[in-house]
């Protein structure tokens, strides 16, 4: 598989279906131990900057604009691997995150509020 370029990024956001507000559900997950680290959102815009300049951008639905994860913090998420799902309407961004990736200081935004639900019984 040949890396996506600014010049065949546009084939990729022809088959990406964008949900309410032309937005994109991205799915962050750590390179090698596979931890889902956050999740955000991407417009075609964050979509094309993340697939061609190896960092990860997202739009901020709050403040509504571009950010990428530790332009202010440090704490920055380096592209390794990109995939849309079989409907091409989430996408899973794998990546080296350096420092936390919760804007609370947690590894993860998943480690923040563990819930407690019934588990189900697989059928062997």
């Amino acid at each position: 598989m040949t890396a996506i370029t600014a010049d065949t990024v546009g084939e990729v956001l022809a088959r990406t279906r964008f949900g309410e507000g032309g937005l994109l559900p991205a799915i962050i997950q750590q390179e090698g131990t596979k931890d889902v680290l956050m999740l955000g959102y991407m417009d075609a815009e964050a979509l094309r900057r993340t697939l061609t300049e190896g960092r990860v951008t997202f739009w901020s639905r709050s403040r509504q604009e571009y950010w990428r994860k530790g332009d202010t913090s440090g704490n920055r998420q380096f592209v390794r691997g990109a995939a849309l799902d079989c409907d091409g309407d989430a996408l899973l961004v794998t990546v080296v995150q350096h420092g936390p990736a919760c804007h609370t200081g947690a590894h993860s935004c998943f480690d923040v509020d563990s819930l407690e639900p019934q588990l189900g019984e697989a059928d062997d």
